[in-house]
This record gives structure tokens, sequence and C-alpha cells, in this order.
């Protein structure tokens, strides 16, 4: 168990930024927009608290975490109106990629911290505690799971935001009987995420994050992550 805490630590400070950031750039990117919503609830915040989902924020990254798979999980959806969009479509559109957005910033932040450090390291070796645990657990860990965030939430599964691409590109005569579908969210994001690894013998999700995230991630770092 001893051997975990690092691991489990090192998630945690990855995580949480993550998900802050991706849930305040959604709500800046309305507030852009002209949406005062998120702002007058407080969501423009980089207070974890005022994001935090009991089950998506800790529960499900947690049990990821100790099964040692793929770190994702979302957060309390930052409020909006559309309606204080001049192009609603297009707005909730660019809402919904804001956050996803923000995550591969913060990706391709993390591994160019990776790259300019990698001489040093290189220097010294892996035989201290900052190389170790900075360079050879937190960064590759702060890439993957930010990557992991930003496809996990390109999947169109209501509540994720990948659902908003999917409006975007519905024709219209099929959006009421979408928009009434999305008050089913929860469950049906449910079932696919819990539900369908046991009902297939397989979890499609983790393959798909592998091949996208994991690929990628691969591609930026210095040095093989996943």
């Amino acid at each position: 168990m001893s051997e975990n805490i690092p691991y489990i630590i090192c998630s945690i400070l990855c995580f949480i930024p993550a998900i802050v950031f991706h849930e305040v750039m959604h709500g800046f990117a309305a507030h852009k927009l002209g949406d005062p919503t998120a702002k007058d609830a407080g969501r423009l915040s980089l207070n974890p608290i005022k994001h935090v989902d009991p089950f998506g924020t800790v529960i499900l990254p947690l049990m990821l975490m100790l099964a040692h798979g793929p770190v994702f999980g979302y957060a309390k959806p930052v409020p909006y109106n559309p309606r204080y969009f001049k192009d609603p479509r297009k707005g909730d559109l660019i809402v919904g990629l804001a956050g996803p957005a923000a995550n591969l910033v913060l990706a391709l932040l993390g591994a160019g911290v990776a790259w300019a450090l990698m001489p040093l390291v290189q220097s010294t070796g892996l035989n201290n505690a900052f190389s170790l645990y900075a360079y050879g657990l937190f960064l590759p860990m702060f890439v993957l799971i930010n990557l992991y965030l930003m496809f996990f939430n390109l999947l169109p599964i209501p509540p994720l935001d990948g659902s908003s691409i999917f409006a975007f590109i519905l024709p219209k005569k099929y959006l009421p009987g979408y928009y009434r579908i999305q008050q089913y969210a929860l469950p049906i994001f449910l079932l696919v995420v819990i539900g369908l690894p046991y009902i297939l013998n397989m979890n499609p999700i983790a393959m798909y994050l592998h091949a996208t995230a994991g690929n990628i991630a691969n591609l930026i770092f210095p040095f093989s992550i996943s």
C-alpha cells in the first residue's frame, strides 16, 4: 500500500487543476459570449471546492486510481444560459469545447516543461527525489490525466462536452427530441461508463482513451508514458 501513496498523491495533484481549469474555461467562454450565469454563480473561481461533484470528482477518479486504470472524471457542470448568446448553437459549441481545449493546453504545457528539464534530468539521473517524483511520475501523469479528461469529455454522451458537438451538427428538427433525451443524461452516462464494460466484458472507454490520449501523450512527451 505504501508504494501506492506517491501515485495517489500525484494523481490528486494532477487531477484537481485539470478539472478546475476545465470548468473555469467553460464559464469564462460563456462569460465572453455575454452570459453572466457562471460568474454570478461563482464558478469562475479557481477554488476546487466550487467545482466538486461527489461522484465524478471524488469517487470515480479514486476508484480508477486504486485500480491503476486511466484517471478521468468530471466536475460539477458550470451553469450557463444559451439565450444570452447571439447564436445559441454556436455559443453552446464554443462553451462545450472550451473545457477540453483547456486540458489540451495544460497537457502541452506539461510536455513542454518535461522537454525543458530533460537535459538536467539526463545529467543527474533519476537517483534524486525531484527527478524520480516530479519528472518521472508527476509530469507524465499530469500530461496523461489532462489528455484523458480532454478525450473523455469529448465523448458525445450527455452531460459530457462532446454532446454539444453532437447538438451542433444535428439537424434542427431533431433538437427538441435530443434535448428531451438530455433530461436522462446521468442514467445514460452511468450506463455507458459503468454498465457497458460489464455487459461487454471489456472496457471500450479505456480502450478509446489509450488509443487517443495514450498515443498523443507518447508523441508529445520526451519518453513513453502509457
